[in-house]
């Protein structure tokens, strides 16, 4: 309907036509009104100004711009900042695409379309929320750094479509909030991970729920996502106890060998390790906290070693403490502490890194304690052994691939990727080598270049199984580890050489720090140069450097 135009007689008077209560009657005319009693206003416009003309009809503030053109319009989506838009397609890792979009800005990240079906009315936010908290608490207490974890948290959220979600992860603490618009208040729960296990057939079951509820293949209403969860919660662990006890002991006995023992050093250190395992579970089922359970577990291997020692028996009492080290140096949650701080989640990684702080002071107390008692029995430790001179290339790779198979077994590995990372612990025993006995290479870069090479290896292998690279690299770096390092600074720490001991602790220190971060190394390159199809642009955007200040 158009409406007519306004008439002469219909137009709204201004203000200066408007009719005074004082209008003469007809026939009188007006009086001339003197020159300086004109009124005049402030605003008038002054004398030599010109006015602009009558203005054209509204518009609707939805209206195309007169300059718009179709063929020059710009993209669809372009950020305030100027960098082009990240498109990562369903071919691509989740690992991949959630990590690009955590990074954005919350305005900036495409709106999610949901991959699983829900209700007409909507998700159910609280139950997404706790079905998200749930997963990652999961995650986080079976060792995953906090960066995969926020990854798998946001994913879950996006593929029941929730926008808007900023998942938070600390070293105890699980947090998620969701916010429906700008307008609208936020909703957040979180979890608090109070005890932490490992298993990695738990954390391989939860990487499956976690591909299938974010991709389009497979349909995971919420229900069906509850009851797998609580499947993967009461599934049994793959290994009896008396499996990991063996384990425990063979992986201290391929460790002696590894370092330069014979048939009796592999059988005392196994015998030692088994029994401080065992020592170990007494002490956790009473309770005690597992700072004084590593130092119960780190006296049989040292007594073992000083009994040897006392003996008549010529025995490398060395080797024997050395591979109990190995077997419970804290060197997944290192690993684990120094991928977050690389990764910029400061209040995690010195979380973790203080917890393998107190795990070591346990070993150095266990150890010291039995060491202090061997030196005034008369017993002989001398700590200028050369535990690796002994130059022998096959047996030393066979027990590193066995130490590399009892640690996979420890950690609770499915079967089917025990044998890679066998074989990853073999190919980095062989590259240290290689680099530290033949090349010349000090044993820090030797060390970090064959982390790097474990660290690379286990996420091509992860990113293409959609899996988690714990699996593939933990039990991996185990040949790795600065067990006769480590030994020798207690040794010399027990023998009141503290410059010495010092010395051989910082060595230990440095080894374990490039242990970390060449596994870290290794991952980073991977993410850089193995794209996957149909991946465009960063995988994750990076913090910039402060420049100093």
């Amino acid at each position: 309907m158009v409406a007519e135009p306004e008439g002469p007689e219909d137009r709204k008077p201004q203000s200066d036509e408007a009719h005074s209560a004082f209008t003469p009657p007809p026939g009188v005319g007006q009086p001339d009104v003197p020159e300086e009693d004109h009124p005049s206003s402030e605003f008038a416009v002054p004398a030599g100004v010109g006015t602009e003309g009558p203005a054209g009809p509204e518009g609707s503030a939805f209206a195309l711009p007169s300059t718009y053109s179709a063929k020059s319009s710009p993209p669809a989506f372009t950020p305030a900042h100027g960098i082009p838009m990240v498109r990562l397609t369903s071919h691509a890792p989740w690992q991949d695409r959630m990590r690009a979009m955590l990074r954005m800005p919350v305005g900036e990240r495409p709106v999610p379309e949901a991959v699983q079906r829900h209700e007409e009315g909507g998700p159910a936010v609280p139950r997404v929320l706790d079905l998200t908290l749930r997963i990652g608490e999961l995650l986080l207490a079976g060792g995953e750094g906090a960066e995969d974890v926020e990854a798998a948290m946001f994913a879950i959220s996006r593929s029941y479509g929730l926008d808007r979600c900023e998942p938070t992860v600390t070293f105890t603490l699980l947090s998620i909030t969701h916010q429906p618009s700008l307008v609208d208040d936020p909703v957040t729960a979180n979890r608090t991970v109070r005890r932490r296990g490992t298993d990695y057939t738990r954390l391989a079951a939860v990487y499956r729920l976690v591909h299938d509820i974010s991709t389009e293949e497979s349909e995971v209403s919420l229900e069906e996502a509850y009851r797998r969860l609580a499947e993967i919660r009461r599934n049994r662990h793959p290994y009896p106890g008396w499996a990991l006890t063996l384990a425990g002991g063979l992986l201290a006995g391929a460790a002696s060998v590894l370092v330069g023992g014979d048939a009796l050093v592999f059988l005392a250190a196994a015998i030692s390790a088994m029994l401080g395992d065992r020592l170990a579970w007494l002490c956790a089922g009473r309770g005690l906290p597992e700072f004084y359970q590593f130092v119960a577990a780190a006296m049989p291997s040292a007594a073992m070693g000083v009994a040897l020692t006392l003996s008549p028996l010529d025995v490398r009492a060395s080797a024997v403490i050395t591979g109990g080290l190995f077997a419970l140096i804290p060197g997944r949650a290192l690993v684990a502490g120094v991928q977050d701080g690389l990764t910029g989640f400061y209040i995690t990684a010195a979380a973790r890194l203080l917890e393998v702080g107190y795990l070591v002071v346990g070993i150095v107390v266990g150890v010291l304690s039995v060491l202090y008692l061997g030196l005034a029995l008369g017993a002989g430790l001398n700590p200028e052994t050369a535990i690796h001179s002994v130059d022998r290339p096959l047996v030393q790779t066979l027990a590193a691939m066995a130490l590399s198979l009892c640690f996979a077994v420890l950690l609770q590995q499915e079967r089917n990727t025990v044998l890679w990372a066998t074989f990853n612990g073999g190919i980095a025993w062989v590259v240290y080598g290689a680099l530290a006995n033949n090349a010349g290479v000090s044993p820090v870069a030797a060390t970090a270049a064959a982390a790097g090479l474990v660290g690379l290896f286990g996420q091509v292998l992860s990113r293409y199984r959609f899996a988690s690279a714990l699996p593939y690299v933990t039990a991996a770096i185990g040949p790795l580890l600065p067990g006769s390092a480590t030994y020798f600074g207690l040794l010399e720490i027990a023998r009141n050489d503290l410059n010495s001991g010092l010395t051989q602790l910082t060595k230990a220190a440095a080894l374990a720090l490039a242990i970390a971060i060449g596994v870290n190394l290794g991952g980073e390159l991977s993410r850089l140069f193995l794209r996957m199809p149909g991946v465009q642009g960063p995988l994750r955007r990076a913090a910039k450097r402060t420049r100093g200040f």
